[in-house]
């Protein structure tokens, strides 16, 4: 099943800066209170860069472009009342050519966001609202999909599907003094990549959005999160003035 919804990048500005109550997932904003969330669960992440992506350092990527994924795997989470254990939604984006992602972002080539199939309406509404915060709409235009979502771990390779538009599979890198290589509290980290884990993949393909991606040996990333509208709220704050002093708003 395949559903399309589009998001203006202006909306999602326009709530952050407390203009509007808060954006629907059809973009159109209204006033209405801050719904309480919180969400536990695991972040999978990928692209095209060398390991470690440049990308979360204000950095240009390895290649021309960025084509990277982010996955989240929720165990445990509550938007207002609806309850969203089990289920995951994932991004696919791209960078325009020579431009890093911070310099770049309102302008990305794309910005898919698939939604698990698994999830009733309540629920994929849900998970819509919340794709803002976890997943930053960095185009002009976001595109939505309904898919299945799925992650089979085998020892310390993770295997991440997206319906039939993407695979995701990867494993850590061990670090200088043993143990996994981690990054922390990288220049533009958010709740979900307070620290995360560091590896490699060993494939990441991706046929949406007029592409047809097929990457081994790339940037692989994941990580255990715990965070909150609360949390949000806050690092929000902090980025939307990061991103008005770029874009002289």
């Amino acid at each position: 099943m395949k559903r399309t919804i589009r998001v203006e990048l202006f909306s999602f500005v326009l709530s952050l800066c407390g203009l509007v109550g808060f954006t629907t997932a059809s973009g159109a904003a209204e006033t209405a209170p801050k719904v309480r969330w919180k969400v536990s669960g695991d972040l999978e992440e990928a692209c095209s860069c060398r390991p470690a992506c440049p990308c979360w350092f204000k950095s240009l990527p390895s290649k021309m472009t960025c084509d990277g994924a982010q996955i989240i795997f929720i165990n445990k989470g509550k938007y207002g009342k609806t309850v969203l254990d089990g289920l995951a939604m994932a991004q696919f984006v791209q960078s325009p050519e020579h431009q890093t992602m911070f310099d770049s972002f309102g302008n990305w080539n794309f910005d898919y966001v698939y939604i698990d199939e698994k999830a009733n309406e309540e629920q994929r509404a849900a998970l819509k609202e919340l794709a803002p915060h976890f997943f930053p709409p960095g185009a002009k235009k976001r595109e939505f999909r309904i898919v299945p979502i799925t992650r089979k771990i085998e020892g310390d390779e993770h295997i991440n599907t997206v319906g039939e538009y993407a695979l995701c599979s990867g494993h850590l890198v061990e670090g200088g003094l043993g143990g996994p290589s981690k990054v922390s509290n990288a220049p533009l980290a958010d709740p979900t990549h307070k620290q995360y884990l560091q590896g490699e993949t060993t494939k990441l393909s991706y046929k949406d959005a007029g592409q047809n991606w097929t990457y081994e040996k790339s940037n692989y990333m994941r990580n255990k999160f715990d965070t909150d509208n609360k949390e949000y709220e806050k690092f929000e704050t902090a980025f939307t003035q990061k991103m008005k002093a770029m874009k002289g708003m």
